[in-house]
């Protein structure tokens, strides 16, 4: 097996994540006939998702598990760290796309400068 499979995995990996969250944001949290219907029956469960999600950007959530998640991989040696890194990778995408980019940037970037690191 080649040691750079794991990565070449991973950049695969990366834009399909990219577009579930891009689909989450425009499907589910931008789409009009969401706010009607809502109103009306908010115990269906894509409402509660949605209200869920919305607590989770307001109070920044995923981003700052994200951030937290990247500096503590980037200070584990080893394999764990770079498990924890790919977590926080993938706990920060989503942060981006749903509106916390200003701090979610920071946990992607160090994120992604532990993964290529030996």
């Amino acid at each position: 097996m080649s040691s750079r499979l794991p990565l070449i995995v991973l950049l695969l990996f990366l834009p399909f994540w990219l577009a579930a969250s891009y689909g989450l944001r425009f499907a589910l949290m931008e789409d009009g006939q969401w706010v009607g219907l809502c109103v009306e029956q908010a115990q269906r469960w894509e409402c509660q998702l949605r209200a869920g999600l919305g607590l989770m950007i307001h109070f920044r959530l995923l981003a700052w598990s994200a951030l937290a998640v990247a500096l503590a991989a980037f200070l584990l040696p080893g394999r764990a760290g770079w498990r924890l890194a790919l977590a926080g990778l993938c706990l920060g995408i989503p942060a981006l796309v749903l509106y916390t980019a200003s701090l979610a940037v920071f946990a992607v970037v160090i994120a992604g400068l532990r993964l290529v690191r030996r």
